[in-house]
């Protein structure tokens, strides 16, 4: 069981209080382990009843790419966050920006599935990171990613 205000384990609720989105695109449902600045395990279930899976694909149900790499993208920002919580920085409503996606698809996700994705190689100065993520489905790597991100304030 978590404990409460446990900083290695976040759940849903304390994720939306880090990132920007809302639903229907929320895209991760819990960190199972972070260490700021440095690596971060996030899951996202995959359910038959998401509402992508209306029209990709009605006939066979996959994981839109797009949406893997948005939940590649959420983990990334809560690793960003934490650092900066963590440094005691002030970011007054952070806006991210993704410069570039470098992203191969190696095995298709489905309902049932349950995706981690792991963040193991990110650097992070001031205001720009680059991540290299690696999601995986029962330890088999789905695909892999370089996300390069910066963060700009209002």
């Amino acid at each position: 069981m978590r404990k409460s205000g446990d900083p290695c384990n976040l759940t849903f609720e304390e994720i939306k209080k880090l990132i920007p989105q809302r639903f229907p695109f929320i895209m991760i449902d819990r960190i199972l382990e972070i260490e700021p600045g440095k690596h971060a395990i996030a899951v996202k279930n995959i359910s038959g009843n998401d509402m992508v899976f209306l029209g990709h694909f009605p006939e066979k149900a996959v994981m839109p790419g797009a949406l893997i790499i948005e939940a590649m993208a959420q983990t990334a920002i809560i690793l960003f966050a934490t650092q900066v919580v963590k440094a005691k920085a002030v970011i007054k409503k952070p806006l991210y920006f993704f410069g570039s996606v470098k992203a191969r698809f190696l095995h298709p996700v489905v309902p049932g599935d349950q995706l981690k994705i792991r963040i193991e190689k990110c650097q992070i100065p001031a205001r720009r990171s680059v991540c290299m993520e690696k999601p995986l489905v029962d330890d088999l790597k789905v695909s892999e990613a370089e996300l390069v991100c910066s963060v700009k304030n209002e």
